[in-house]
């Protein structure tokens, strides 16, 4: 759709999120957790961007600036460093209002980010 422009891979590995993405008129920003596998070079060697970031702190970005958040597996790797509900809260300031989180997690996460972001006042699906 037109809508999307902006996207985050929050916990991309090689880059496949924006590799299958890459005949669409978007722009990928895929994101490598700093404290998992040390991927970036792999991801610039497919001819992507991408950053690295410890989500246990901000995203240096500007609010509201991404149109889908892609997220697999972040919960799972992260919550043992830091609270899930300061990643959502981060989520929620980086995601334009309208835009889509599409999330990939163990039941257990998925059910317990349902619960913190239907208090956050996004739709749940």
């Amino acid at each position: 759709t037109d809508k999307i422009r902006n996207v985050m891979d929050m916990n991309t590995l090689y880059g496949g999120f924006a590799a299958a993405l890459i005949n669409d008129p978007l722009w990928v920003m895929n994101v490598v957790s700093s404290y998992g596998l040390n991927s970036l070079n792999v991801v610039y060697d497919r001819g992507l961007i991408g950053t690295y970031n410890d989500w246990c702190e901000a995203f240096s970005t500007y609010p509201r600036t991404y149109d889908l958040l892609h997220v697999d597996g972040l919960f799972s790797a992260e919550s043992h460093r830091c609270e899930m509900k300061y990643v959502l809260l981060e989520m929620d300031r980086i995601l334009r209002p309208a835009g889509y989180v599409i999330m990939r997690e163990s039941p257990h996460f998925v059910n317990s980010v349902k619960n913190l972001a239907a208090g956050m006042r996004w739709n749940c699906h």
